[in-house]
């Protein structure tokens, strides 16, 4: 019976975050003139979340290539990725070890743990630099207990640089 409840709670969030993923933003497309940014904070902050599954390096080149104001934009991204992903990390760490033990097992949580600590902030940096997933890195970071603010500047820097380069190829 327990069994049967865990796989539907799992069919139901998978269905959930399809949906969500695939029609957060939507009303971009359909739009004939741009959206304001309140939308575009909102889509990218979504994005971030490790749950949901969009693009968000698109969204942002797709403003930029239309958006003045630059330097807001950037601004935008950075706290609304970082906002995200500091929420990402601590659903993470809200996670027992009895849940992690059960999920992927002692050894090879140990084994992540060890491996994470050695290369975890070259991992993140490079995991925020490019649009490999970010969202679930900062869930296993949480998860591993990873130090908080290596993370967060290694986040930070990571988001910086990607969003930087791709601004600077639009001015």
């Amino acid at each position: 019976m327990k069994k049967n409840f865990y796989w539907l709670i799992i069919a139901v969030s998978i269905a959930a975050i399809a949906v969500s993923s695939l029609t957060i933003g939507k009303h971009i497309y359909y739009e004939e003139r741009l959206p304001g940014l309140y939308p575009f904070s909102i889509i990218h902050f979504s994005g971030y979340l490790f749950f949901l599954l969009m693009p968000v390096e698109l969204l942002f080149v797709f403003y930029a290539a239309l958006e003045s104001n630059i330097p807001l934009l950037i601004f935008l991204a950075l706290s609304t990725a970082m906002l995200a992903q500091i929420i990402d990390y601590a659903i993470g760490n809200m996670v027992s070890t009895r849940i992690i033990d059960r999920l992927v097992g002692r050894k090879r949580y140990q084994k992540s743990k060890k491996y994470i600590r050695k290369y975890g902030n070259l991992t993140i940096f490079v995991f925020n630099l490019t649009p490999l997933s970010s969202p679930i890195l900062s869930l296993a970071a949480g998860m591993v207990r990873y130090r908080f603010w290596n993370f967060i500047a290694y986040s930070f820097a990571g988001l910086f640089f990607k969003y930087l380069a791709i601004a600077l190829f639009f001015l």
